[in-house]
């Protein structure tokens, strides 16, 4: 499943008067998973530094966040990543990687024990969500550098609603709204109201198929992550984020995931990413893909 909120329990603690709640205040830590050789786990910044480039994990054929193009590298996260590289004074390497089962396995294979066959870790992670919570469960990976905040949003067809008239999830039991197989989308719709808006749901292999369907008017609308619906979205689509009743949560932060043993690393990551949000370099990158630009809100 592509796009992923990361799914938490709720940390229930009695806060104490002009201090925040610790989300991790009820976390009782685990047995620690077997970690990998240190001759496969990231490296330390001064070793990076001399060899000259650095390593990064992108999911592939993911556009517009990367994705591959007569064999160049493109993509919001990979021109954050080149952004990050930059700072650090070194160049760019990327692994296309695909997304496994959850996102605790993703950061196993691709930040601290390495692929179950062969290869190797990477330095950085990009386009990993963040949340106080999940980061209690997962001591392996620190997740700093927090570019971005994405949420689900509709695309409709301005040829099938008027401008005053956009569609609702609840008109998903009539009309037909095209969804990526297995997506967040596709679970909330074929569950909401006891599967009452399940009828209208077209199911599509990626989100680019599900927009393709929307541009060529085979469905009325689609829903999924808002900046997908941005980059596929043809001359006769709008998109809105209405509210989502039942929906824990509708917009997740998204950011970075580096080894929990490279601080220094972690912290230039962070810096990286600091100054591409000061200085406009991340908005300009997604304004580039045509996507609008939603900063972290903390």
């Amino acid at each position: 499943m592509r796009a992923r909120l990361v799914v938490c329990a709720t940390v229930l603690a009695v806060p104490v008067a002009g201090f925040a709640a610790d989300p991790c205040a009820d976390h009782v830590p685990q047995p620690k998973p077997q970690n990998a050789g240190r001759d496969i786990v990231g490296q330390e910044l001064d070793q990076i530094l001399e060899q000259g480039f650095m390593t990064f994990a992108l999911y592939s054929e993911y556009p517009p966040y990367s994705w591959q193009e007569k064999g160049q590298a493109r993509g919001v996260d990979i021109d954050v990543a080149r952004l990050v590289a930059e700072f650090i004074g070194v160049e760019p390497r990327f692994k296309f990687v695909a997304a496994g089962e959850n996102l605790e396995a993703d950061l196993r294979h691709n930040l601290w024990k390495g692929p179950i066959i062969g290869g190797a870790v990477s330095n950085v992670m990009m386009r990993v969500p963040y949340d106080s919570a999940f980061r209690c469960r997962v001591e392996q990976v620190v997740f700093p550098g927090q570019y971005h905040e994405e949420g689900v949003a509709i695309a409709y067809s301005t040829l099938a609603y008027e401008d005053d008239d956009k569609p609702v999830p609840a008109y998903f039991r009539f009309d037909t709204v095209a969804v990526e197989n297995d997506s967040i989308a596709d679970f909330y719709l074929t569950s909401l109201g006891r599967g009452q808006t399940a009828k209208g749901v077209r199911r599509f292999e990626t989100m680019a198929d599900a927009m393709d369907a929307l541009n060529k008017g085979e469905v009325m609308a689609a829903m999924g992550p808002r900046a997908q619906l941005e980059f596929h979205a043809g001359d006769t689509v709008a998109i809105h984020e209405p509210p989502l009743p039942g929906f824990s949560r509708a917009s997740w932060v998204l950011g970075t995931g580096v080894h929990f043993a490279y601080r220094p690393l972690a912290y230039s990551v962070g810096d990286a990413i600091t100054e591409g949000l000061s200085d406009g370099r991340i908005e300009a990158i997604f304004n580039a893909y045509g996507l609008s630009f939603h900063p972290p809100q903390w």
